[in-house]
């Protein structure tokens, strides 16, 4: 065996380096915001609420990378720390419609800026010029992979 092929073996592969990168910027957020009493998670469900009010328990958790039943324990504790309320949808009482309150306004747009110094950092990784192809080949591999083989 060459030195090449073992070296192709034992070399992490792309695999490892997207959720090495993924790790590290999961991290850096929820220590960025803890100070915010947040988690990555949490600001994206409050981020999600401030574009669309109302948005269903189910959005929420695919936005957030969660299960709905984690939903259901993220909403509750952003509704006691007064981040935002829930109320039932005038037509379907037991839909609970989620909005953000002042504080959580306050909060997300202090989260938000927090965010996006550690997106910044991204950018000076790749190059301000690199961005916008390297979100598309991100996306374009979040898309193969969640291809179900029907195309």
């Amino acid at each position: 065996m060459s030195s090449a092929d073992l070296s192709a073996r034992t070399r992490p592969s792309l695999g490892y380096f997207l959720k090495r990168a993924q790790h590290a910027f999961r991290t850096r957020v929820d220590d960025a915001l803890r100070p915010l009493g947040l988690t990555a998670p949490q600001y994206a469900v409050i981020a999600a609420v401030e574009l669309e009010a109302g948005i269903s328990n189910a959005e929420l958790a695919r936005t957030a990378f969660v299960t709905p039943q984690t939903m259901q324990s993220i909403l509750s504790n952003l509704e006691r720390a007064g981040l935002l309320k829930r109320t039932a949808h005038p037509d379907h009482g037991r839909i609970l419609r989620s909005e953000l309150t002042e504080r959580g306004r306050r909060v997300l747009n202090q989260a938000r800026a927090l965010v996006q110094e550690i997106e910044q950092l991204l950018i000076d990784a790749v190059g301000a010029k690199n961005t916008g192809q390297f979100a598309d080949m991100l996306s374009r591999c979040a898309e193969t992979l969640a291809d179900d083989g029907d195309a």
